[in-house]
This record gives C-alpha cells, structure tokens and sequence, in this order.
C-alpha cells in the first residue's frame, strides 16, 4: 500500500512539472495534479478500452498509431472535466501523453 502512494504522489509532482514545462498545458497545482492523474486512471480504465474496440479497423490499418490519437481523446476529455486543469492544441495534447506516459513508465521501474 505504501508504494501505491509513494507511485501516486511522485506521479502527480511529475505531472505537475510536466505541466510547468510544456507550452500550452496549464494545471493549476500540486492538488489539481493529484485530481488529474486520478481522472486519468478512471478515464483510462473505463473510457480508453471502449475507445480501442470501436478504432480497432482504424488502429490495424495504421499499424497501431491510431492509438496515439486515442490517448489525445483521453488527455482531452480529462481537459473537458477540469476546470484546473488545460491543454490547447491536438499536438499539446499529444506531447503531454507521450511525457505522461514516459514518466510513469520510468516511475514504476524504479518502484518496481
């Protein structure tokens, strides 16, 4: 349990300097960052497989980019849901998944 928080609080300051890094991502704080990486868990665990099933055709004739475009939807809704937290542009959006994704990455190898 202890590591679950640990992975927790460490992704949500990362998000947050993630945030402070990129143009065009705005997020309001530490607190606003620990709001946005819960709403994308709950995104990405109830949204993002339903997102995959109905671009599966488009994902297999693209060779798996389309999923690329599928974790923008996500950053994007996630957008839509918090005032404290913005993204402008397809390409922010985009950028900030990648980011996202590769801290977390680097963050459960190390807890790991």
């Amino acid at each position: 349990m202890g590591k679950f928080i640990l992975k927790f609080i460490l992704t949500a300051v990362l998000t947050y300097g993630l945030a402070q890094v990129l143009p065009n991502v705005r997020l309001d704080g530490v607190g606003s960052a620990a709001i946005l990486v819960i709403v994308l868990g709950l995104l990405n665990a109830t949204v993002k497989p339903i997102l995959k099933i109905i671009g599966f055709p488009i994902t297999i004739l693209t060779l798996g980019i389309f999923l690329l475009v599928i974790n923008v939807i996500i950053v994007k809704l996630a957008d839509f849901l918090m005032s404290s937290f913005a993204v402008t542009g397809f390409v922010s959006a985009l950028i900030f998944s990648l980011a996202l994704s590769l801290v977390t990455a680097v963050v459960d190898m190390i807890l790991d």
